[in-house]
């Protein structure tokens, strides 16, 4: 699937009120760049030119993003009601989500909770990246939690790497990746926190996959499981050679889980105070947010 084709657009669940996408990799979900460049706003204008919302900057309410290399479901509302219901849920951390994921090595403990806290990084040259607690530059890190679970063992181009299911309790900025990195098992493909490898050595993309999602709002439960896109037919450098756990029977556990409920204490957004160790919400902050919910709502970095 060529990414630059407006045309190819994969939807994988759609109601009257929300779509979900199976967004390409190496691809933005927008671009104000003077210069033309394929985008996912793009394929949802000429796939759904009669969904687009004129009184949008976008023309389309994305409710949480996904980086340039990560592909997966993405959810997209079509009103500003979903759009303050889905912006609810994930305020709440009622979303579910996993990842799957190729990372270099071979992963020894079957199941784990990654619980580096993740900050931003000031070091020089490092700008618009995260880092964890205690490395040099890191600041204002924030707990951070990822359970990790070994699908396969196999080779990547004959290099050892694993296949893992990635399930963020947290929403941190590039929190996957920053988490792999630290257990010294970096995403395949990942040039920004993974080791420096010759050009030559480098995959055609991220090995990062949005897989599963699910939205539960008081009036709709959103739910949608996209293709496994690491699998040897798709991708003849992955050799896979040992089994660990069964990813269909993954996928029925997070089917039948319970929705997590409304973590303790969290906010209605816009609305409740804030404790008081914090400074009261101005109203430039206010018409932020609700400008911000009319628009196009964003998964909460927080």
């Amino acid at each position: 699937m060529d990414a630059g084709r407006t045309e190819n657009l994969s939807v994988v669940y759609q109601s009257q009120d929300f779509l979900v996408v199976n967004k390409h990799w190496d691809l933005r979900i927008d671009s104000r760049m003077w210069r033309e460049t394929p985008t996912l706003q793009k394929q949802l204008r000429h796939r759904f030119p009669e969904l687009a919302d004129p009184d949008t900057c976008y023309g389309f309410r994305f409710c949480h993003q996904l980086d340039f290399s990560t592909s997966g479901a993405l959810c997209v509302a079509l009103n500003k009601a979903a759009a303050g219901r889905a912006y609810k849920c994930f305020k709440e951390r009622r979303v579910t989500k996993a990842y799957l994921a190729l990372v270099r090595g071979h992963v020894q403990e079957n199941q784990m909770t990654i619980s580096y806290a993740i900050g931003r990084n000031s070091t020089e040259g490092r700008a618009h990246t995260m880092c964890i607690e205690g490395t040099q530059g890191c600041e204002n890190p924030k707990p951070s939690l990822t359970e990790l679970e070994v699908l396969e063992h196999g080779l990547y181009a004959g290099a050892p790497v694993s296949k893992v299911l990635l399930r963020p309790l947290t929403g941190r900025t590039h929190q996957l990746r920053v988490h792999c990195s630290a257990l010294s098992h970096p995403v395949v493909g990942d040039l920004t926190y993974g080791q420096a490898l010759d050009q030559e050595d480098q995959p055609f993309r991220m090995m990062l996959h949005a897989f599963y999602l699910r939205i539960p709002t008081h009036t709709e439960r959103v739910e949608a499981c996209t293709p496994d896109p690491f699998v040897p037919a798709l991708d003849a450098c992955w050799s896979p050679h040992t089994l660990v756990q069964s990813l269909d029977q993954l996928v029925q556990v997070l089917r039948t889980a319970p929705d997590p409920g409304p973590t303790e204490g969290s906010p209605a957004p816009c609305s409740t105070p804030t404790p008081p160790s914090k400074p009261p919400e101005t109203e430039a902050q206010r018409a932020s947010c609700l400008q911000w919910l009319s628009e196009w709502t964003l998964e909460p970095d927080n």
